[in-house]
């Protein structure tokens, strides 16, 4: 038997892929950092779709240690994937000089780190036969330097790039993707981010299932980095040939007005 593998689904949206692809009938792996809100939401899915496969073991993606552990119990099951969704993302936004260090790791760790880490554990248990799928979740953030969201957009761009390259190598033997949406309104600090960003935000935000469904058809198509929702689409197309100092200018007058930090 194949596995989903999913990180984040103790989330929003990690959740939303986990119920689209039960709903689809194909076997989950969980993986988040709370074994009890991974036990939770395993029970959840179950109980909408009471046919469905569904493992879970967690991992604190940040930690070394962790990710160690979580592979060596899945390779001591003896299971194998098709699928990876890193869904898992700090979305951390401030001035970079009210960060800590031990927060500065966390979020370049969980973002970039754990995505790099995961994507080799995978390809270590997948059939590589141009079937499997490696899916990131990054950001419309990573278009653009972003100041007061700077780790943030940084380690977004990180992840495209490293997928990208990954995408090439692995012609023919697995299909990869970073997909790059704008907000998704999950959290509650995140609803009150987008309507801070007033029309701008609203128009740029999307379901986490709009997202999760776009996403995976993208992967399945093999793209390599689109970005979702035409709004997005639009503004970048739009602002292309703008300066990248007046768009970073414009960005800096915006996001120094709001703060976001919930890990």
């Amino acid at each position: 038997m194949l596995y989903s593998l999913i990180t984040g689904a103790c989330g929003y949206l990690g959740g939303a892929f986990a119920f689209e692809l039960a709903a689809r009938g194909e076997p989950l792996y969980l993986t988040g950092r709370s074994e009890e809100r991974l036990l939770a939401r395993a029970a959840q899915i179950r109980e909408r779709f009471p046919a469905a496969c569904v493992r879970c073991f967690p991992c604190d993606l940040a930690d070394g240690a962790s990710r160690k552990a979580f592979f060596a119990h899945c390779e001591g099951e003896g299971v194998r994937f098709c699928r990876l969704v890193y869904a898992a993302g700090a979305d951390v936004q401030k001035a970079f000089s009210r960060y800590t260090e031990e927060k500065l790791a966390f979020q370049a760790r969980v973002n970039f780190e754990g995505a790099v880490s995961f994507a080799r554990f995978f390809l270590s248990r997948a059939e590589l036969d141009g079937t499997a799928e490696l899916l990131a979740v990054g950001s419309v953030s990573s278009l653009v330097p972003m100041p007061y969201f700077a780790l943030y957009s940084a380690t977004k761009k990180a992840l495209e790039q490293f997928f990208s390259a990954l995408r090439t190598e692995l012609t023919g033997k697995a299909k990869v993707c970073c997909v790059r949406p704008g907000a998704i309104p999950t959290r509650d600090d995140v609803k009150e981010y987008i309507r801070a960003q007033g029309l701008w935000g609203r128009l740029a935000a999307l379901p986490p299932e709009t997202v999760v469904k776009r996403a995976l058809a993208a992967v399945r198509k093999n793209k390599r980095a689109p970005v979702i929702g035409l709004w997005n689409k639009l503004m970048h197309a739009a602002t292309a040939l703008l300066p990248l100092s007046l768009k970073m200018r414009f960005i800096a007058a915006r996001w120094s007005k709001t703060q976001k930090d919930a890990f």
